[in-house]
């Protein structure tokens, strides 16, 4: 099957290569060709400089593109699209593009408005949620559907109007308010960093998550506020709803502060829940550190959280954001928010893919009554001991009579292992030959 991605090149569309070119053909197109090119190339996908020739050779077509462009590049590709082929959008609006879709697309051709609720950052679609606003259930839905299911996504079926009603909740307002805060502590001339002083875990927590919104494409965070057909009535409400408080507390009124309060928090559902997972979020905060404090000295295993890249080392130091990781002559400085520390099991199996084994046969002679099981239950139980094998066993001329000689195949990370390895053979009475 192939599946064409326009907008390929960047953010979710560029995500979105890694989730199928596994089990598809996949081909992006985009707007800057020399990128394009280099994604492709990283991808080992085929690249079209035209979005109507990628539309022609697609079995499903994804647009992953500005939302202020969806409806126009719909319409471009629509009468390239091939008969009894797909349309999909994973735009975070979806009025527009499914009325584009049904006046646009011709019978023969499919569409599935969807929305994706992650960023680009997301590396794995194991319970993420995803969004499908079917007008009509078409021959693409139920294998959509199932294609879904099987990476054991989160599948909400909803009509656009819906969709855009809670994505103003669930973006526009939040957005909204994030950004209003972010741009209040900039007119006061707040210093963050002056700040972390006195933080508290839910202030830290807070802060987090007001960067991670500001720090979006601003172009991004513009076109869903403006093109959410419900925008302009919760950005109003909001702004009523500060003045409001404003006015109250300036006036000092504490009743009907109190009141407003109360009203809010009742309406905020279950409270111990979310008391629950914020809790955890905040203990999370603080988790690694805890656990790295206890393996200054030890060797560890850092895996970097975006590129993957696994660094090992000396742990010497560990502060509020940074870790220093000693390797040979050499000290790392790492910070803590970009890494998780592997588990002893998961970083012994990293070495094992990674570093080069040393590989030894090892003669050795016995007295025949010795026990073979308990010598290699024994050897193979050593620390960096990959693996460890009888590969003969000669009884000949130069083997005394009650003696066997036994030749041993052993893998390893280190030499250290090996000689440790010599140690348990001589103790059990053989003699290396």
């Amino acid at each position: 099957m192939n599946i064409g991605i326009i907008g390929g090149t960047d953010g979710l569309g560029k995500t979105i290569i890694t989730y199928l070119h596994d089990e598809f053909d996949v081909a992006i197109s985009g707007r800057d060709h020399q990128k394009g090119e280099k994604v492709a190339n990283m991808y080992d996908v085929d690249y079209y400089e035209s979005n109507t020739e990628l539309a022609e050779n697609s079995d499903i077509v994804i647009v992953s593109v500005p939302i202020n462009f969806t409806p126009s590049v719909i319409r471009e590709v629509a009468p390239y699209m091939q008969e009894g082929s797909l349309l999909v959008d994973v735009t975070s609006v979806k009025e527009e593009p499914s009325k584009v879709m049904a006046e646009s697309l011709p019978d023969t051709v499919d569409y599935i408005p969807t929305h994706p609720i992650f960023g680009p950052r997301t590396v794995n679609l194991d319970n993420q949620v995803i969004v499908l606003t079917p007008i009509e259930k078409g021959p693409w839905y139920e294998k959509v559907y199932n294609f879904l299911k099987s990476k054991n996504m989160e599948i909400i079926e909803t009509t656009p109007e819906k969709h855009d009603e809670m994505m103003g909740i669930v973006q526009v307002l939040t957005h909204f308010s994030f950004i209003c805060s972010a741009s209040a502590m900039e007119k006061l001339k707040v210093k963050i960093s002056e700040t972390e002083d006195f933080e508290s875990p839910i202030y830290n927590l807070m802060i987090d998550m007001i960067a991670r919104i500001v720090s979006q494409n601003p172009y991004l965070t513009y076109f869903i506020q403006t093109m959410n057909p419900n925008g302009v009535k919760i950005r109003n409400t909001f702004a009523d709803a500060v003045v409001e408080l404003k006015e109250t507390i300036n006036n000092g009124d504490e009743s009907t502060f109190v009141e407003i309060a109360n009203r809010a928090t009742k309406n905020m559902g279950d409270i111990q829940a979310a008391l629950g997972r914020s809790d955890k979020a905040i203990n999370a905060l603080s988790h690694e550190n805890i656990i790295l404090n206890e393996k200054i000295g030890e060797t560890v295993g850092l895996k970097h959280i975006y590129s993957g890249k696994v660094h090992i080392g000396i742990l010497e130091k560990v502060t509020k954001d940074t870790i220093f990781l000693k390797k040979g002559n050499k000290t790392r400085k790492l910070k803590l928010s970009n890494i998780e520390v592997l588990s002893p099991e998961d970083l012994y199996e990293w070495k094992i893919d990674n570093y080069n084994h040393i590989v030894e046969d090892i003669s050795c002679e016995f007295n025949k009554r010795v026990n073979l099981e308990i010598i290699l239950e024994t050897i193979k139980n050593i620390e960096n001991i990959i693996s460890f094998s009888i590969i003969d066993i000669y009884t000949g001329p130069q083997i005394q009579d009650d003696h066997i000689s036994i030749t041993f195949k052993i893998t390893a990370l280190y030499k250290e292992a090996i000689e440790k390895a010599k140690e348990i053979l001589t103790g059990f009475g053989g003699v290396i030959r």
